[in-house]
């Protein structure tokens, strides 16, 4: 599983010209799922999302993780481009997104799980649907997590 965590000041996702979500401050994270994705995958990345310390403390530090500050906001989007392969040739292969039966559940899990360690309403995008999603990157601050190339700190 791969995200692309933003802080963000604003973002909301447009399906049809009909906005389905919005947030203001707080962050915004795409998702891509792979088949070899698992429970535990999910649970571990969940844990780091919400314990990143990438907001600004009294002293303008990043220092607190987006559970301490209160009305911020989460946005989970599914990007099955996330899990592209350029290794070859110009044209990216998908060949290691999962499939809709498999990569919706584990998008679901994904969200809900991250709803219940957060405390937070996580607002989402539309698994499969052509959404244009709008940020406002805040610092910028760009994080890019993959549960299948962990770091240990």
């Amino acid at each position: 599983m791969r995200l692309v965590i933003q802080r963000v000041l604003s973002a909301s996702v447009d399906i049809a010209g009909v906005r389905k979500s919005t947030i203001g401050n707080g962050m915004l994270i795409l998702v891509g799922i792979c088949d070899e994705d698992t429970d535990e995958d999910i649970e571990y990345l969940c844990q780091k999302v919400i314990k990143l310390r990438i907001f600004d403390d009294a002293e303008g530090v990043m220092n607190l993780p987006v559970t301490d500050i209160s009305d911020s906001g989460i946005l989970v989007v599914s990007q099955f481009t996330l899990m592209a392969s350029t290794k070859k040739g110009n044209r990216p292969s998908y060949i290691h997104a999962s499939r809709p039966e498999f990569a919706v559940p584990m998008y679901e899990k994904f969200v809900a799980r991250l709803c219940t360690l957060s405390g937070k309403e996580v607002l989402t995008g539309e698994f499969g649907a052509d959404m244009q999603v709008t940020l406002v990157n805040d610092g910028p601050v760009t994080i890019i997590m993959d549960s299948q190339l962990r770091e240990r700190f």
